[in-house]
């Protein structure tokens, strides 16, 4: 249901999502932080973490696999 949003709901969630998105981008500049490099390296280290072929349509915590 939520993916079906009528025209406003979707502007009102573009808006919200555009105000954390420049929130976002403010912290990491002022941290000096590269975020799509920082995106990268998460996307890694989940990779890791949560192997598809283990963790594919399961709810289990990581450290339960």
């Amino acid at each position: 249901e939520s993916a079906a949003l009528d025209a406003g709901r979707r502007r009102r969630a573009a808006e919200e999502l555009a105000d954390v998105l420049v929130y976002l981008v403010r912290i990491a500049d002022r941290l000096d932080i590269d975020l799509l490099q920082a995106a990268g390296e998460k996307l890694e280290s989940n990779a890791v973490k949560y192997p598809a072929e283990r963790v594919r349509g399961q709810a289990r915590k990581y450290d339960e696999y």
